[in-house]
């Protein structure tokens, strides 16, 4: 057997495909007692069962959600090994695990052209209600996720559950983390970017010692190289139970394309600008195919709209931003500099003038309690030299003075409740307090940001580094905690206060890591700034 089915055949097999204690075929029992039901159906799993990424949900509204998957019998072939031509597929959806109370049903259309993907837009769903969903194709039956619709426009929701995390390169480690996500049960989830590395793999397979097939070893560029790139992730049994527990909100940052990209530029001048929107439009498509957005059409080319707002009643809305299409690129060479003066320009942009006005325009029109940005980099200013002298990152809204100093000063300007501004990226927790000035530490705090650690990007971390919860950093005095180690941050959304867990586990180079609470802490309503528990 050569390597790329001897991995699809471990990372598939059905023992590792539980869901709720239940393997596919024994689901399959439990849905109904009556046998002329095709939803009866056994599985054969193995290598001919084509639900071997999964299932997901995600983008909800009140009366609506995304249904996701995508048939492959091979994950590590750019098709996933299913046949060129298009397979229905059927869905159904109940309020109940066992599927007696079905709500929704339907079929779709798995094509060859959207790598068999199936997304389907339900709607006419109940608001803040928990459903069960499925799909079924060839006589076998998916997993079952779990989702959830938002609550009722003009509600008054008393709490929400959600969790975030971002940055989970595959051959850094193991997904231990995602597998704890699934655990909370949260209302939402949302991933904040880098799903996938672009980068090749090492023969190995890096940490996880998993050998990978030969086409892994250059970086992706083309759309059959990123979709078998989304196979062998996809495939991890960790991600899949955290897509199968909740429905996810997705953005991308860089290395969904490129390292470092901004706007039409490739990172460094890698690539001429003509291949590189090639390389954009065949990242963005792939990225589509294996997530559950809603899309107003497939994505399709270099330009995709993907910045979008969900609303949870009158208690918190989200606006989910794109912060690597339309800005201006990186200056002074990017990276960590001193001095560089072209960071200061007005005219600079990282969120094009569109998005900018777009979210300006949401955030003074919202009345809900809460009002988040839920984006990819760092917002807070971080000074990387404990010397006089600030270093700071090109890459980060750091190098957008003028462009974070219009959203800071404009949610001021506006009188916006609550701001919270959740963020990925740089693989480390961080809690921060938004300043109208941060080189002047007594200027007033206008909102708060939590920024959470990579999922397992950089390695096992370190448990001895880092800011004590409610301490304060000696040179970014407005930064109240941090820790280097992998995870995921859970908040606990009420009308009083919004607390954010950093959940970490101790290492991801071998499975089976607990999951502990490195450090909590609050947000007060109408008060802005952070406390410890």
């Amino acid at each position: 057997m050569d390597d790329a089915r001897r991995l699809a055949r471990a990372l598939s097999d059905p023992s590792r495909r539980t869901f709720f204690g239940l393997t596919g075929a024994a689901l399959a029992l439990a849905f109904t007692t009556n046998l002329a039901d095709p939803w009866t159906s056994r599985s054969k799993g193995g290598d001919g069962y084509p639900f071997q990424l999964g299932v997901a949900s995600g983008d909800p509204l009140p009366d609506s959600v995304i249904l996701w998957t995508r048939l492959a019998v091979r994950p590590l072939e750019p098709l996933g090994g299913m046949p060129y031509g298009r397979i229905k597929v059927d869905w159904e959806i109940a309020e109940d695990r066992a599927f007696t109370r079905r709500a929704k049903h339907g079929s779709a259309w798995a094509t060859p052209e959207y790598g068999h993907s199936v997304h389907v837009d339900v709607r006419g769903l109940r608001p803040g209600r928990e459903y069960f969903y499925r799909f079924r194709t060839g006589g076998e039956i998916s997993p079952v996720g779990r989702t959830k619709t938002a609550p009722a426009a003009g509600s008054s929701p008393e709490h929400l559950l959600m969790a975030f995390a971002s940055c989970a390169s595959w051959q850094d480690g193991f997904y231990t983390a995602y597998r704890h996500l699934a655990d909370e049960n949260a209302d939402v989830v949302f991933h904040l970017g880098d799903y996938i590395y672009e980068y090749g793999i090492v023969p190995t397979g890096g940490n996880r010692n998993t050998p990978v097939p030969d086409q892994f070893r250059v970086q992706c560029d083309t759309l059959d190289r990123y979709r078998v790139q989304y196979g062998l992730y996809k495939s991890d049994p960790d991600l899949q139970a955290a897509h199968h527990s909740a429905p996810w909100i997705v953005t991308w940052d860089d290395h969904e394309v490129l390292d470092n990209w901004a706007g039409p530029n490739g990172a460094g001048g890698e690539v001429s600008p003509e291949d590189f929107l090639v390389i954009r439009a065949n990242a963005f498509r792939a990225y589509w195919e294996n997530l559950p957005m809603r899309l107003s059409q497939p994505a399709s080319g270099p330009d995709v709209r993907i910045h979008r707002r969900f609303t949870f009643g009158d208690l918190a809305e989200f606006n989910v931003l794109d912060t690597r299409q339309y800005r201006d690129d990186q200056v002074c060479g990017d990276g960590q500099q001193y001095d560089c003066a072209e960071r200061l320009d007005p005219a600079r942009t990282m969120l094009g003038a569109e998005q900018e006005k777009w979210l300006l325009d949401g955030l003074g029109a919202s009345r809900a309690r809460w009002n988040v940005l839920a984006q990819q980099i760092a917002m807070c200013q971080l000074d990387y030299d404990p010397a006089p002298a600030q270093r700071l990152s090109m890459d980060l809204w750091d190098g957008y003075k003028a462009a974070k100093d219009r959203v800071i000063n404009g949610m001021v300007e506006r009188k916006v409740s609550n701001p919270v501004v959740l963020t990925g990226d740089i693989h480390y927790n961080l809690a921060g307090e938004l300043k109208t000035d941060f080189d002047n530490p007594s200027s007033p705090t206008v909102g708060v940001e939590f920024v959470g650690t990579s999922i397992s990007s950089g390695g096992n971390g370190n448990a001895t580094t880092g800011l004590p919860a409610g301490g304060t950093d000696p040179v970014n005095p407005h930064i109240r905690f941090s820790s280097y180690q992998r995870g995921y941050v859970s908040c606990d959304i009420t009308k009083a206060r919004w607390q954010a867990d950093f959940k970490v586990v101790p290492y991801i180079d071998k499975i089976g890591a607990p999951v502990s609470t490195r450090g909590s802490l609050v947000a007060l309503d109408g008060v802005p700034g952070l406390h410890a528990l």
